[in-house]
């Protein structure tokens, strides 16, 4: 049984069941129920039209709890309205569904989370990492959103600024070698950016090439991550890159600065610097001003102590630490990073050790491992 197909099969066939009149929430009900039958029943024989199998099992299963709830007569007109099995239209509906969940009747933070985990495939653990809440509380937003949802007709689709942001955080979890849904965001992205003039969908599709260009150097042959400075600049992607500059020059010449051309602005200058002692790193900083002012992100602000550590010394980079909590993902990180470029090595051998017990994933622990591994050596 291929998942992969699975997984890129599941949002048409939600978009289907939805426009033939099934509510969201029991849209994706039924949908999970087909997968279970899928992963039963496919290894043993699979079919020769994956995507109509599916259909025709999420409908019945739709069928079958609708029967429960209603009367005799709306039952039947369901029957009668159920497809046959054979081939289903090929249409991909994803991009579609992304704006559906972005539904005014929830808010933009409900909405996203919505969407991440019913049409972007990731975990509630995953989504909760991304906003930096507890498990247990996504959990309870993402039920919330499919209650206020429940029943509600889709045809008020969200706003654009909310599909945005949900395509980020895809990518994000995609970027990190957790989930591959990278490559996805940067098609549905493409999308976007062909059916709507907007300088911040084209902000992001910039921002998504320039990262995932390097893509190819953020590993090593054994799975290990490897840091900007240190990546082989020759494995970058440069045709991704000239298409993602052009890309980023076209949208800020309008001079409508939103927060995802900022941070493309910021990944092109890594871009284009040679080798990492040539990064501009006075301009990159200037940029996170702009950033942090659009924004006034924790994280960003975090990324920013980097760069003024670049730019006018590791102390400024830790003063400018200082003024953030330090329970702020990556903090300890960054922290031990600054104290080993102030020559400080106990101190950062001891803060990359503790960042490695804190590290969301196992390629980031065994990094941070490592760099404290090295610098108790040389102690």
């Amino acid at each position: 049984m291929n998942e992969a197909l699975i997984r890129s099969l599941t949002p048409s066939v939600l978009g289907i069941l939805v426009r033939r009149g099934a509510d969201f929430a029991a849209a994706e009900d039924a949908v999970q129920d087909a997968l279970i039958e899928a992963v039963r029943s496919w290894p043993r024989e699979s079919p020769r039209d994956p995507q109509g199998w599916l259909v025709t099992v999420a409908w019945r299963r739709f069928l079958d709890a609708a029967r429960a709830d209603t009367a005799r007569r709306r039952r039947e007109d369901l029957v009668d309205e159920e497809p046959a099995p054979g081939p289903a239209r090929a249409v991909d509906d994803t991009l579609q569904l992304y704006f559906l969940c972005a539904h005014p009747a929830l808010t933009p933070s409900s909405a996203v989370a919505l969407t991440l985990r019913a049409v972007g495939g990731l975990t509630t653990r995953q989504i909760a990492q991304a906003y930096l809440v507890p498990e247990a509380t996504m959990a309870q937003r993402i039920s919330r959103a499919k209650r206020t949802v429940s029943g509600v007709r889709f045809d008020q689709p969200g706003d654009v600024a909310t599909v945005l942001r949900v395509l980020y955080l895809v990518f994000n979890e995609g970027y990190s070698g957790d989930v591959d849904l990278a490559a996805e965001a940067i098609r549905l992205t493409r999308q976007l950016a062909a059916a709507i003039d907007h300088p911040e969908v084209a902000g992001l599709l910039a921002l998504m090439l320039l990262h995932h260009a390097r893509r190819a150097a953020r590993t090593a042959a054994d799975g290990s991550l490897v840091p900007l400075a240190e990546q082989d600049r020759g494995r970058w992607d440069t045709e991704s890159i000239a298409e993602g500059v052009t890309v980023l020059q076209a949208a800020l010449a309008r001079d409508r600065l939103g927060e995802f051309q900022a941070q493309a602005a910021i990944a092109a200058l890594h871009a284009d610097a040679p080798t990492a002692e040539e990064t501009d790193w006075v301009q990159i900083v200037e940029w996170y001003d702009e950033l942090t002012r659009l924004t006034d992100s924790p994280v960003v602000r975090l990324n920013r102590a980097v760069a003024v550590g670049e730019a006018d010394g590791p102390r400024a980079g830790l003063a400018a630490l200082a003024a953030l909590e330090d329970s702020l993902p990556r903090h300890t990180a960054v922290a031990a990073y600054l104290h080993e470029r102030d020559g400080d090595l106990a101190t950062a051998a001891r803060l990359y050790a503790e960042a490695a017990r804190r590290a969301p994933n196992l390629a980031e622990r065994d990094h941070l491992t490592r760099q404290a591994a090295r610098l108790n050596s040389r102690r």
